[in-house]
């Protein structure tokens, strides 16, 4: 017997995925029509959602998402640290580089949990909180790639650092996550750690969806 659940929450959170993946925003019309619901359901849903800040209308009336999804997203990134940072323990000391995981805020990379090794003298400094464009470094691309579909990790040479050399796969699988996790470091990239890159964020995804 299928476990039940609430059609009012559902549609919700719905709403809330649509909107995520609409910048533009939607008016109440074609949220109704999203969702298939008429839009009676819909005005409601949009002003329960509205007194709690996780929509927001623009200058033109338009229903996009809302900072209240912002606190609920910062919340979570302990979560996302918890479950990465063993996995980037482990790809440090193997790799002997700077293993990262890497998140997409507000359009750009966030690196949100960074690990260096502790078996090299020389090794790349990447400092949590760092941001950078999507389409720069390794990190950042192979969100992109992951979001085409592709699952091959991504390679950088001095990108975002000079001499900088960087691997990265994207986290995929799991339900409102765009990541990616990889390494950098300032000599040449052993041809063995591109593979321990890829096995670390599949391990991390099955973490995450576990």
């Amino acid at each position: 017997m299928a476990a039940e659940t609430s059609q009012t929450l559902d549609r919700g959170v719905r709403v809330l995925e649509v909107l995520a993946a609409t910048p533009g925003g939607l008016t109440v019309t074609e949220l109704a029509a999203a969702l298939q619901v008429n839009r009676t359901v819909m005005h409601r849903l949009v002003a329960t959602l509205d007194e709690h800040a996780l929509i927001r209308r623009d200058e033109g009336g338009r229903i996009k998402a809302g900072l209240g999804l912002l606190r609920l997203a910062n919340g979570v990134q302990p979560v996302l640290r918890d479950a990465a940072v063993p996995l980037l323990r482990e790809l440090a000391e193997r790799s002997g580089c700077t293993a990262h995981l890497t998140i997409v805020d507000g359009g750009e990379a966030l690196a949100l949990a960074v690990v260096e090794p502790s078996r090299t003298d020389f090794h790349v400094s990447y400092r949590v909180g760092a941001r950078h464009r999507l389409d720069q470094g390794a990190a950042g691309r192979a969100v992109l790639s992951g979001r085409r579909g592709e699952t091959a990790p991504v390679v950088s040479e001095g990108e975002l650092q000079a001499g900088a050399h960087g691997v990265a796969a994207p986290v995929l699988g799991v339900p409102g996550l765009e990541a990616s996790l990889g390494v950098v470091t300032l000599g040449e990239l052993d041809a063995g750690v591109v593979p321990q890159v890829a096995a670390a964020a599949a391990a991390l995804a099955a973490r995450l969806t576990s």
